[in-house]
């Protein structure tokens, strides 16, 4: 029987290689963590596995693509091939960013903001020139409601590309919509302010209100408390005898009735 090479590695001492009679290849493959490569042979295998890896990562991102432009249909598997080229880890950052940014793009397509947002911020973690990573997380964090983030990838986008007209146009369109947000705010607070000074002036007063009736003459009326903390009101005068009303649309509480009857009598 012939002889063959037997490979032997301890577990944390350093790499022996006790070989049979030949002469056996010391494969980087073999190698333990950690360890560095040390003869030649080692040094041309890891060339070639990077080299490898390289290829496949950019083919991976082209496969990726092309399925973006095949159509939605088709999106999850450009997520999946942009994931496996970028997990290959054998791009420099320049090209790992393109990546990431065409994975956010996706990510947006999808409706996936918060996916996109983490890929475009790493996109331009990893290559701060990279404009389209700021465009790609302007457009996420503008998504998720996140306006004044929003605004820092627009301004810190247009540092790197003041000419970029995208760019410039989603700045306008969320400076609009945080002034609408910030005013909707405004007015539901006002709104708020205003019904807990109302109910603290009723219950000051001791005034209870039931279930509101003859809607059909006076229309959805509520009470107000004006700026200077009067009670305002409506009140429905009904007349049994002849099935007739009138209907005094303000009545103060500091008002008395023969006042308004007189106007009413006019």
């Amino acid at each position: 029987m012939g002889s063959f090479p037997v490979c032997l590695f301890a577990a944390a001492a350093p790499r022996e290689i006790v070989e049979a009679p030949g002469r056996v290849r010391e494969m980087a493959l073999w190698m333990d963590a950690g360890a560095y490569p040390v003869s030649e042979s080692e040094k041309a295998d890891l060339e070639a596995i990077a080299a490898i890896k390289e290829s496949a990562a950019i083919e991976l991102k082209e496969k990726g693509n092309q399925f973006v432009k095949m159509g939605k249909k088709h999106y999850k598997e450009a997520i999946d091939c942009y994931t496996r080229a970028i997990d290959q880890k054998s791009l420099n950052d320049s090209e790992q960013s393109v990546i990431f940014a065409n994975r956010a793009q996706v990510n947006l397509l999808m409706g996936n903001h918060r996916r996109a947002l983490t890929d475009a911020e790493e996109a331009i973690k990893l290559c701060p020139m990279n404009v389209k990573g700021y465009y790609r997380a302007a457009k996420a964090a503008f998504s998720l409601n996140l306006f004044s983030e929003a605004t820092s990838l627009c301004q810190r986008g247009l540092e790197q590309m003041p000419s970029n007209e995208e760019m410039k146009k989603l700045f306008v369109q969320i400076d609009l919509q945080r002034q609408e947000e910030e005013n909707k705010k405004t007015q539901i607070l006002e709104v708020v302010a205003a019904a807990k000074m109302l109910s603290s002036a009723l219950e000051n007063r001791g005034l209870k209100f039931g279930k509101a009736q003859y809607q059909e003459l006076t229309g959805v009326r509520k009470p107000v408390l004006d700026k200077s903390g009067i009670l305002h009101w409506s009140v429905i005068l009904l007349y049994a005898e002849v099935m007739s009303s009138d209907f005094i649309e303000d009545f103060c509480e500091t008002d008395v009735f023969s006042s308004h009857l007189d106007m009413i009598s006019l």
